[in-house]
């Protein structure tokens, strides 16, 4: 083994065959899952940007495999989109709107909500899980700590628990053949996760989650003041540094207006 697979292998441990592993996804759809405005920076730069007002976008990710279609979080709930003045959320700290549905944007593509047979959801923050419940035939992919602590006795319910969920323990590839593979990155919330994509003209991408929230953040680590750890969340992103570095992936964050404002939509996709 060479020296750079050796490095590899280290970064990805958890993956049976990870360094093997050469597959690639079919396509891959960014869909517009909200538009957020921050009354107050502050909460995602301590000590940094208090009473400045900023906007979000909040993406989910539609994924084509040769086995079948996943998703990748779920966004603000669809019913949002009839509120006029949108959803205001976290003591009104945070007002989400939904210009697009993912129904609609499914539709562009062709694909019904029953199509969709895997879940995974970075974490259990309500911008991400919205909509799990619409898709009936899916097994959710979730890391058990998240599941723990969501569904835990001082919790709600982020989504309904008859929901079927696949409860993780580290690292998993999907569809074992390292075309998807899920990277535990605990720290904005105890179980939250992101994912490595293998696509065959794109290269590798790497899906924030939030275990960062916009460019800045990234490039300064900062953590924001609701992440349940911030020593788990330094490590999650010095982990997420080395598998860019190794695997000249991109990252693609999030909740980052910019980045997300120049990506393709639907019917447009990333192969």
């Amino acid at each position: 083994m060479t020296w750079r697979l050796a490095i590899l292998a280290v970064l990805l441990a958890g993956f049976p065959g990870a360094v093997s592993a050469q597959g690639t996804i079919e396509r891959l759809y960014v869909l517009d899952c909200g538009h957020g405005r921050a009354a107050d920076m502050s909460r995602w730069t301590p000590g940094l940007n208090v009473g400045t007002p900023f906007d979000v976008r909040d993406n989910c990710y539609l994924i084509r495999h040769a086995r079948g279609w996943m998703m990748w979080d779920t966004g603000i709930p669809e019913a949002v989109a009839r509120m006029p003045d949108g959803l205001v959320a976290a003591g009104g700290a945070m007002v989400w709107k939904r210009p697009r549905t993912i129904a609609e944007q499914l539709g562009q593509v062709g694909v019904a909500a029953a199509d969709i047979k895997l879940v995974a959801v970075s974490h259990t923050h309500p911008d991400h899980v919205g909509n799990v419940g619409m898709f009936p035939a899916a097994t959710v992919l979730i890391q058990k700590a998240e599941y723990d602590w969501a569904f835990g006795p001082t919790r709600s319910f982020p989504f309904s628990a008859d929901i079927a969920a696949r409860k993780l323990e580290g690292d998993h590839d999907v569809f074992g053949d390292g075309s998807v593979r899920i990277l535990s990155a605990p720290g904005h919330t105890p179980g939250h996760q992101v994912l490595l994509v293998r696509m065959a003209a794109t290269g590798y991408v790497l899906l924030s989650g939030d275990a960062v929230h916009f460019r800045d953040n990234w490039e300064n680590r900062r953590v924001p003041s609701m992440n349940t750890s911030k020593e788990q969340t330094l490590a999650s992103l010095q982990r997420i540094a080395d598998v860019l570095k190794e695997l000249k992936a991109e990252l693609w964050i999030n909740h980052d207006r910019v980045q997300s404002e120049q990506m393709k939509r639907p019917p447009r996709f990333y192969d």
